[in-house]
């Protein structure tokens, strides 16, 4: 029997409190009308693995250690899908190692990456989504991070709000390797607290045990749960709620988006003394690391929260984009823009459209018109700086000039001009040639607005 069927039969009316609804929805769940462990059940469903299957599509990405493809999932699932199914409701299903990849951080040090391969991708994905309905009711009001319906923006304005309140000072944790240190033990006792499916229970075991292979070799994996999977976002959150039910309890104003944690306080004192309170909670309780070098008692505008700060003038209080982050923004639009880089403006735009598309939609509100403007024209300028490079030869400039509609003999002083592409991609004239509505209308380059 499909859930779906499961909650018309219990009858739920939508005027119920959605409380109520929710705890009645994860109950179907986890448990058919005898009272029996059916959570393998609601995981292995056609239409939960359905979804589960075009999220992993949508969501591309690289191929795991055995080389299979996003593309060519959807066909080895149509192949092999009632001996997976068989082995997940039998226990017998065994994920292969992640593929270990490291990256590099915008502040310094590595991350390390754990790449599921697909198959396994879409198991942890199945297994996600009847896990999320089942606790993220349950979670704190003030964690946000991969929760359905909540969002960066979400965190950062609720952060804004307990400054506006008058809370003067912040406490910015910083866990130390969070996802490579999490407890396995505490992880697995807590969700035994709510899932009774054995099955289940052993399945995220194996996924947490799986190990990484790097160079060939496949290290064990006894702690942590390696960030590129779709299962590791839910399980940070349910090891760190632990934490956000400790906050609430004491009373104190806190947000948290994944391992990123403000908490504010009305001084300093008060501040230096939560923050040693805390830390022994963390490292006793939680047996986790906070580290001492980045976690800091500050103001507002002293402290970057997902990539923003807080100031205050005249009164009111304005969450804006911190100069950090402007300037990985830039970073990342030199690399795009490269003029070493031989391929189609079409490409270039397009690249730069994906980046500057999600980026707006994390930092775009805490930008002032004034820097829009001015970030928007120095794009403008990497891409006329760009294309004069690709053009090289004087008589390919000068024909393209043209065919711009500048004057032939201002395309021959600036194709034949020997200063380098930056000086020239500054020229009043090249305003007339190509201006900014050539790449946004005319190429489809995304402004920011």
């Amino acid at each position: 029997m499909s859930v779906k069927q499961t909650l018309l039969e219990m009858d739920i009316p939508a005027s119920r409190p959605d409380d109520t609804r929710n705890a009645l929805i994860a109950k179907a769940l986890m448990e058919d009308s005898s009272g029996n462990a059916r959570l393998m059940e609601s995981i292995c469903e056609r239409e939960n693995m359905l979804r589960a299957l075009k999220r992993v599509e949508a969501n591309d990405g690289a191929s795991g250690v055995d080389g299979m493809t996003c593309r060519q999932l959807r066909k080895f699932v149509t192949r092999t899908w009632q001996a997976s199914k068989q082995a997940l409701l039998d226990g017998a299903y065994r994920p292969l190692p992640v593929r270990g990849k490291k990256i590099p951080k915008p502040e310094g040090g590595m991350r390390k990456l754990g790449i599921p391969a697909v198959m396994d991708r879409l198991v942890q994905q199945a297994t996600v989504q009847p896990l999320v309905a089942i606790y993220d009711h349950t979670f704190s009001d003030s964690s946000f991070g991969y929760r359905p319906g909540r969002s960066q923006g979400q965190a950062v304005e609720r952060y804004r709000q307990h400054v506006e309140d008058g809370y003067t000072h912040v406490i910015s944790l910083d866990l130390s390797k969070f996802f490579d240190r999490v407890n396995h033990h505490r992880l697995m006792s807590r969700l035994e607290q709510r899932v009774k499916d054995r099955r289940a229970l052993k399945l995220i075991r194996t996924f947490l045990k799986s190990g990484i292979q790097l160079n060939d070799l496949v290290e064990p994996t006894d702690e942590g749960t390696p960030q590129g999977g779709p299962l590791s976002p839910l399980l940070s959150n349910i090891v760190l709620d632990e934490l956000d039910k400790e906050l609430e309890r004491r009373g104190h104003r806190f947000v948290r988006y994944a391992d990123d944690i403000v908490i504010l306080v009305r001084s300093r004192k008060a501040g230096e003394r939560v923050l040693a309170s805390i830390t022994r909670y963390i490292t006793g309780k939680l047996k986790l690391k906070v580290n001492g070098e980045k976690s800091k008692v500050a103001r507002p505008w002293e402290v970057k929260f997902l990539g923003h700060k807080v100031t205050r003038m005249y009164g009111a209080t304005r969450a804006v984009t911190h100069p950090k982050t402007v300037a990985r923004f830039q970073d990342r639009i030199r690399e795009t823009t490269c003029r070493k880089r031989r391929v189609s403006l079409h490409v270039v735009i397009a690249d730069l459209n994906q980046f500057i598309r999600g980026w707006l939609s994390c930092y775009g509100r805490g930008l002032s018109q004034q820097l829009k403007r001015a970030l928007n024209r120095w794009i403008i300028r990497r891409l006329k700086a760009w294309l004069l490079k690709q053009w090289r030869k004087p008589k390919t400039k000068i024909k393209n000039l043209v065919c711009l509609g500048l004057d032939r003999e201002e395309a021959v002083k600036l194709g034949n001009s020997r200063k380098r592409t930056w000086r020239i991609s500054g020229h009043f004239m090249l305003n007339f040639a190509m201006p900014q509505k050539w790449f946004t209308q005319t190429h489809g380059l995304i402004a920011l607005r």
